[in-house]
């Protein structure tokens, strides 16, 4: 490590360059996104090329049956979100959950599939702002699961801890990655043939068509093709979810053949002379605006107590309001909730000691909601002392799936900055080797993103029939004037906009270069429920690395926050491109905990 002028510590430098960067969770989507750059591609095809290549590489995070988010702007552009958030099959109803028994809907198995929209995502992007053709970007993909690519430790321990339930009931998932009837040692080598083949054939479709001719018969092949029904046909069969019963899929030939991604605008607002740009309240992500509104004036040191302290605060409360308002609903109150005068009263609820009880907003005066969680509103779970049921710790980090395959933190991240200045920020998501059965004839699971969902009627995130779930899933971009300059993003479920805002303080308030401000001590709260199945939480939780230093713990202590003592290098995942628009000079950096994730450019 080094020590900056600033006296603050980093890893690696932070890469700068004038012709591209790419910056992603996984060192060889980073490489394939800086080859694409290399061979003429532009921000779009590059980002493509490193998305599918996640998909391989990356199974225990992320898959072709899963979801995806992005962010992207071009110099003189308006920033533009494409939604390939998959919404419920027409047969998902709170009923039908409630007929089986259940309050939630579970954490695992075909039930609790979403539309798979990530591949449908991809593929209208390439289409739309790409110039490769299908087979230049997907030959990387192809090529990892045709030939294998290297185990890291954390795929190794993912699948050991679902081991048995793969040999026991998930026996497809077993053939795939148990080649040699258990998980694969680090830096053994994985394949995945029939994911290739998946892969090859929508090259296939598309060979010997005009590029957009062909990309679309592509999508027609994975949306109404042998594709699309080798997935309908697989949710006929009765799967063990987290229930510990067989249920069969919802999803339906119609629901794959209707739906198609979409392109939204962002919401936004100014922070420091920048506008920070996040995908709308079917996400998580104008949390991270409402955090920023909140804090907006302090003038406090990135790593003191008093710093943490509030961070830690105002997220309790944005958090709050997201339980309470968000969700994939007409009537969100997104011009209140993140408004200057709405942040301004609710900073006023930010004392000296932590706070230990959920407080939604009353935003235009409307009354706050919040959803049940087994049988207590979420705001009496939080007044409950730590140990009570539904208030145990989570894990500080990504720890991997229980034995029946929930897991709360599963998601990569990729982003590209050409030499034009177009940027993008994409968080691909689900459809994890662990959520499950793998599909045989298509070599990848299908997700579980209705577990976002409530069973409660009348709440804005209620389960209803092509209705998004409220998603973690958040990227973020920054622009100032009319140029896109930073990009950004972070696995991390409910963390990722908690990390996410303690790395823009880092830049933006604490001057730090990018690879500084990853590198910088993390933390976040566990105060508010998981959006995960079972949906757990810790009242008045902080989960921090413990080189903060122990007078920072003691002072949070004293504060009345119970901290959780996180290893020096455990939390956060983050990427981040950035350009300097008078100069055309690039900026790539990427996390170096879990030693896994890297940036490329020059």
């Amino acid at each position: 490590m080094r020590e900056s002028k600033s006296m603050r510590f980093t890893t690696r430098p932070e890469l700068s360059g004038d012709f591209g960067m790419v910056s992603s969770t996984h060192w060889l989507a980073s490489a394939a996104g800086i080859s694409v750059l290399e061979r003429g591609g532009n921000a779009f095809d590059a980002v493509v090329a490193a998305g599918f290549t996640l998909q391989v590489v990356e199974p225990h995070q992320n898959g072709p049956g899963g979801d995806l988010p992005l962010i992207f702007a071009a110099p003189g552009e308006e920033p533009t979100v494409l939604c390939a958030q998959g919404p419920a099959p027409a047969a998902a109803t709170p009923r039908h959950f409630r007929e089986l028994g259940l309050n939630a809907i579970p954490g695992t198995g075909t039930q609790a599939a979403a539309i798979p929209g990530a591949t449908s995502g991809w593929l209208t992007l390439l289409r739309d702002r790409g110039t490769f053709a299908l087979a230049d970007v997907l030959e990387y993909a192809i090529g990892y699961a045709r030939h294998g690519f290297p185990v890291t430790t954390k795929i190794s321990e993912y699948i050991a801890k679902v081991e048995r339930l793969f040999a026991t009931h998930w026996t497809t998932s077993a053939a795939v990655h148990l080649p040699q009837g258990r998980a694969p040692r680090p830096g053994e080598y994985l394949r995945n043939p029939a994911l290739a083949d998946t892969l090859q054939r929508l090259v296939a479709v598309a060979d010997g068509k005009p590029r957009e001719t062909g990309i679309d018969r592509a999508l027609m092949e994975w949306t109404t093709g042998r594709t699309a029904q080798a997935m309908v046909d697989f949710c006929t069969t009765e799967v063990v979810d987290s229930t510990g019963e067989p249920h069969r899929g919802l999803l339906s030939a119609d629901d794959l053949a209707t739906w198609r991604p979409t392109y939204e605008n962002t919401v936004s607002i100014d922070y420091r002379g920048h506008r920070v740009h996040k995908p709308g309240a079917w996400s998580q992500g104008p949390v991270l605006l409402q955090q920023l509104g909140m804090l907006a004036g302090d003038e406090l040191a990135p790593g003191t107590a008093e710093h943490i302290h509030r961070v830690v605060e105002v997220s309790k409360l944005a958090f709050a309001d997201r339980d309470a308002w968000y969700g994939d609903v007409r009537d969100v109150p997104l011009d209140v909730l993140t408004s200057p005068g709405y942040a301004a009263e609710r900073r006023q609820l930010v004392g000296d000691r932590a706070s230990r009880e959920m407080r939604p907003g009353a935003p235009g005066g409307r009354e706050p909601r919040l959803p049940v969680v087994s049988g207590e509103l979420i705001a009496e779970v939080f007044r409950n002392a730590i140990g009570e049921p539904n208030a145990v710790a989570p894990g500080p980090l990504d720890a991997g799936p229980l034995s029946t395959g929930e897991a709360r933190t599963d998601t990569v991240h990729v982003d590209v900055v050409d030499r034009s200045g177009t940027m993008i920020s994409a968080m691909p998501s689900g459809g994890w080797l662990h959520s499950s059965p793998v599909i045989p004839e298509l070599g990848f699971p299908l997700g579980t993103r209705l577990q976002m969902a409530w069973l409660e009627e009348g709440l804005p995130n209620t389960l209803a029939p092509g209705k998004r779930p409220r998603t973690t899933l958040s990227p973020t971009l920054v622009t100032r004037g009319d140029q896109p300059v930073l990009a950004f993003g972070t696995p991390g479920g409910d963390q990722q906009d908690q990390w996410q805002l303690n790395f823009l303080l880092n830049v933006l308030d604490g001057g730090m270069n990018l690879q500084e401000a990853i590198d910088f001590p993390q933390f976040h709260s566990t105060h508010f429920p998981s959006s995960f199945y079972p949906h757990e939480s810790r009242t008045a939780g902080v989960v921090l690395e413990k080189r903060a230093g122990a007078d920072v713990i003691a002072a949070l202590e004293a504060r009345g926050h119970v901290v959780q003592r996180a290893d020096d290098w455990e939390v956060g995942r983050l990427c981040a491109v950035g350009r300097r628009p008078e100069t055309g000079r690039l900026y790539g950096a990427a996390n170096p905990r879990g030693m896994q994730g890297y940036a490329a450019g020059r």
